[in-house]
């Protein structure tokens, strides 16, 4: 009995103690800086027109059929390969080729 009652009597005061941390948590102190819409400012910063990021921009050159030939080719499963990029090619190897 006393030893349950030690055991809850250290619970509570231990609950009580960390309950008056948040008054001192760093992120939440008066006159430091906080972190509230950070990135919204840096993409407005970053746009070329801000008003874009609102409501957007078409591209009046385009009526859309070149985009939409793209969109078909991919629903039929006639995707265009890549062009090679002059890079060297990348491969996977299992782990149980020895690499000679």
């Amino acid at each position: 009995m006393h030893r349950k009652f030690l055991l809850t009597s250290a619970m509570a005061a231990t609950l009580l103690g960390l309950a008056g941390c948040d008054q001192y948590d760093p992120l939440y102190r008066d006159g430091l800086w906080h972190p509230t819409h950070s990135n919204r400012a840096d993409i407005t910063l970053m746009a070329a027109n801000p008003a874009d990021l609102v409501r957007g921009s078409g591209v009046r050159s385009s009526d859309g059929v070149l985009d939409a030939t793209a969109i078909q080719r991919l629903h039929d499963g006639k995707v265009k390969k890549l062009p090679q990029a002059g890079l060297s090619d990348i491969s996977t190897k299992s782990q149980g080729d020895s690499g000679d």
